[in-house]
């Protein structure tokens, strides 16, 4: 799989590409060096996508928590997807993947870059694909601080 992703992101021009075996490598390379992108896969061992991404996002010695990460994986189940999102991947595709696919979604992080959140429970890019057109006000839920009840 890292083979053909690689190809792909050769394929449209890209030629600094760094492979690596695992998550646990991956990491230890985000030490060493600077990327503009992870591609990742949900099943990696010993360390897999999701803990990664986790890692990457939360970890006091991060040098990159606001690194772009896509996210494969052969197993688009609604609970992988939302496991996925909540850890903090930017980006999900689904094998087999596509040229088209991959590079929908680097264009997506590097063109349309979704602003980052950091609440109690999550730091990531913000989990909200659009702009509500009902909604009118600051407040997004009755938690947030600062609402009162004339603001509903």
């Amino acid at each position: 799989m890292r083979a053909i992703t690689s190809a792909i992101l050769q394929s449209a021009g890209i030629r600094k590409i760094r492979e690596v075996a695992d998550g646990s490598a991956a990491l230890d390379a985000l030490r060493t060096d600077v990327f503009d992108l992870a591609i990742v896969d949900f099943n990696m061992f010993p360390l897999d996508g999701v803990e990664f991404t986790r890692l990457v996002r939360n970890s006091p010695d991060s040098t990159n928590p606001y690194l772009p990460i896509i996210m494969m994986t052969g197993h688009s189940e609604k609970s992988r997807v939302v496991e996925a999102r909540d850890a903090g991947v930017t980006e999900f595709v689904v094998k087999p993947i596509t040229a088209k696919a991959i590079l929908e979604r680097m264009n997506a992080v590097i063109y349309k870059p979704r602003p980052f959140v950091k609440t109690d429970g999550y730091f990531g890019p913000d989990r909200r694909r659009s702009a509500s057109k009902i909604f009118k006000g600051p407040y997004r839920r009755s938690t947030d601080a600062g609402r009162d009840s004339s603001d509903a």
